[in-house]
């Protein structure tokens, strides 16, 4: 089971970051954008409170910590308490998975792999946002870890490293999209969303099988 108190204790100060950081949650939010599909039936593992999947027409979501989930719900999405490595849906249920930050959270990424394989539709989407670990923010997360509640049992994973466990759990196509070029207190403004990676901290993949 994934390590939930910082999220049941530190629920406010989660929510906090997105409004003291309001100008990189909403390019996270954009790049995130141009790779959910805008129709069919989508799920967030990881949901957390919902400040992505609501504004992304993500109607499902699940989580471990019930402090997170209560928020998710008030955002109207149908939210579920539960772990990434074994979701409570039957296979093939959604159209789009989508999994932002928690990626780094989960205990097991080719078992949460695995399971967003098996509930998506033969021609469904897996969506992925994270922050990268080779990239500026990335490697300045990890400096901090030991000091932020949310980070300190975070294992950050490369883009490299994330496209080598998706291929090997079966997905062959991706696309690219990267966003944040500077640290967040820097942020004056929206980032530029580019397509690719290797130079945005924040990277998203879409992966079709």
């Amino acid at each position: 089971m994934p390590t939930t108190a910082p999220f049941e204790e530190h629920a406010e100060r989660y929510e906090g970051w997105f409004e003291e950081h309001g100008d990189a949650y909403r390019s996270e939010l954009e790049a995130l954008e141009r790779l959910v599909p805008s129709t069919g039936r989508g799920l967030e593992i990881g949901v957390g409170s919902a400040r992505f999947a609501a504004p992304l027409g993500i109607e499902v979501g699940i989580d471990p910590a019930e402090a997170m989930l209560e928020r998710a719900r008030e955002r109207d999405v149908d939210a579920v308490r539960g772990v990434a490595e074994s979701l409570p849906f039957r296979d093939g249920s959604f159209d789009t998975a989508l999994i932002v930050t928690a990626i780094c959270f989960v205990d097991d990424i080719p078992a949460t792999l695995a399971e967003a394989d098996r509930v998506l539709r033969p021609s469904g989407s897996l969506v992925i946002g994270y922050i990268d670990r080779e990239s500026p923010v990335g490697r300045k997360y990890q400096e901090m870890k030991e000091h932020n509640p949310f980070y300190r049992d975070a294992t950050f994973v490369s883009t490299d490293e994330l496209v080598d466990r998706l291929e090997a759990t079966g997905f062959t196509d991706f696309e690219y999209v990267q966003t944040i070029y500077h640290w967040l207190d820097e942020i004056d403004g929206p980032e530029p969303v580019e397509e690719g990676y290797g130079e945005g901290s924040f990277v998203g993949i879409r992966a079709t099988r």
